[in-house]
């Protein structure tokens, strides 16, 4: 094997297409500081290449496109450490989304099987976003004692109705139709045309190509759910929204609160917060800025060690949370994970200019 081919990163260019393979297939490619930098100083190459036209995302292996960040990374750094590994990569990753969005060229995403925490911010992020019938695409961070982040409050706080609320709270997977409703994809594409797709992004513009293999998508499951899920989550706070789930008819809505009493208090109080702050902001980069900032808090808190331990290094699926559960969680504790961090800030979106 070449060393090539043993990058985590591989790239190739065919025709007017530049390849992006993440490839870490055992560890469902999921993001590591070193694919993130590999990744920005490829974009950074291919932006001043006048022969490539379009950038193409896909993942290696059969089972997905990215299941998130590199969890078990930021469990050694928060558990050993200060946390400054875990802070430094979520810096570079959040300048990272923020970057996608602004490409001069176009970035097709193919969101095929697994697409998960950080695998939506290097995808969902991008000027055309692909899923298939094999897309199961998520932002399952409060399952860990973590908040949605990668610009994922910001894509989420945007979805129709209060569909990106249940979303972020729950982390419930969406298939390929409710990918499209909530605004995370734009295209479906049959996972058997990718191969003829990926040919014809080589050959003629990218919405030429895409153009060529969309096709219908299968329905939103969302859409059948809608009257409960705004009825429920448009509720003030988390507590509520768990009453009123907990008094519909519906099985689903009570599958929703059985989910909510597994997740953590903390991170679901901040991430409802968060959703309604990013609502009031105008860009990606203020989201961002609002994310980097949460995210460097919950490393103080023993939540996001809990969580990973329990999820993803022990596998016990038995968080202990702390605080235990949602009454414990005051205002006060939610407000801290939005402090302004002073020199520390991530600085995406410009400061506004002080008048005299």
């Amino acid at each position: 094997m070449s060393g090539a081919e043993e990058s985590p990163v591989l790239t190739s260019v065919t025709g007017r297409a530049a390849r992006l393979v993440l490839n870490r297939p055992r560890a469902l490619n999921a993001l590591t500081h070193e694919m993130v930098g590999l990744i920005d100083a490829t974009l950074t190459a291919w932006e001043e290449d006048d022969a490539i036209e379009t950038v193409v995302l896909t993942g290696a292996g059969e089972r997905g496109l990215c299941a998130g960040g590199d969890i078990r990374a930021v469990f050694e750094s928060a558990r050993g450490g200060d946390g400054r590994e875990a802070a430094d990569f979520w810096r570079d990753e959040y300048r990272l989304n923020a970057r996608i969005p602004h490409y001069p060229k176009p970035y097709v995403a193919v969101m095929d099987g697994i697409v998960m925490g950080g695998g939506i911010g290097v995808s969902a992020h991008g000027s055309v976003r692909i899923v298939t019938e094999r897309t199961k695409a998520a932002m399952p961070e409060t399952g860990i004692g973590f908040v949605p982040d990668v610009g994922g409050t910001w894509l989420l706080s945007r979805a129709p109705g209060h569909l990106g609320t249940r979303q972020a709270l729950t982390g419930t997977v969406a298939g390929p139709g409710d990918a499209l409703r909530l605004g995370l994809a734009d295209h479906y594409v049959p996972s058997s045309a990718l191969p003829e797709l990926l040919e014809a992004l080589a050959a003629v513009p990218a919405k030429e190509a895409v153009g060529r293999y969309a096709a219908e998508a299968p329905p939103a499951a969302l859409d059948a759910d809608r009257a409960w899920i705004d009825a429920c989550y448009a509720a003030g706070t988390v507590e509520e929204i768990v009453e009123r789930l907990r008094a519909r008819p519906e099985e689903a809505a009570h599958a929703d609160a059985a989910t909510l009493a597994g997740r953590s208090p903390s991170s679901l109080k901040v991430t409802l917060e968060a959703l309604r702050r990013v609502r009031a902001l105008g860009t990606l980069e203020e989201a961002l800025d609002q994310e980097f900032r949460v995210s460097l808090a919950c490393l103080a808190t023993p939540d996001l060690v809990e969580g990973i331990r329990a999820q993803v290094v022990d596998k016990d699926r038995d968080p202990h949370w702390n605080p235990a559960s949602l009454a414990e969680v005051d205002a006060a504790g939610v407000a801290r994970f939005f402090t302004p961090l002073g020199e520390r800030e991530l600085g995406l979106a410009p400061t506004p200019e002080v008048t005299r």
